[in-house]
């Protein structure tokens, strides 16, 4: 009786050779990475690189954090990745931003005594 009831064969060689009937699972689909989050990153990175050029630095920290402000928007409305670095990219921005826009200050100063000083 031990033979009576034998487990239904599966037609696929793989299965039958390795005694595995399991059902195949699809992998989990990865959400993408948001575009504007890696851009508002890179900015921010090439923000603090030109530090010294604050014209260029403040613009560059201004646009890296738009594009972060509206990435977290964009991330949370459609469930993408990139938080990560949408945070970065607004850090770098804002510190990139205040360390121009001091050394900028300074530029101002130097010049404005420099030719009050050269006036007299």
């Amino acid at each position: 009786m031990s033979d009576f009831y034998k487990e239904p064969q599966s037609s696929d060689s793989f299965q039958e050779r390795n005694d595995y009937n399991a059902p195949f699972n699809q992998p989990p689909v990865v959400p993408p990475t948001n575009g504007k989050s890696v851009a508002s990153m890179v900015l921010g990175i090439l923000n603090l690189l030109l530090i010294f050029m604050p014209y260029v630095s403040v613009i560059l920290g201004i646009l890296a954090i738009i594009l972060s402000a509206i990435s977290f928007k964009e991330i949370r409305r459609h469930g993408e990745n990139g938080k990560g670095m949408a945070v970065a990219g607004l850090v770098c921005g804002i510190v990139g931003t205040v360390f121009g826009l001091i050394i900028f200050a300074i530029v101002i100063i130097v010049i404005v005594a420099e030719s009050s000083s050269n006036s007299f």
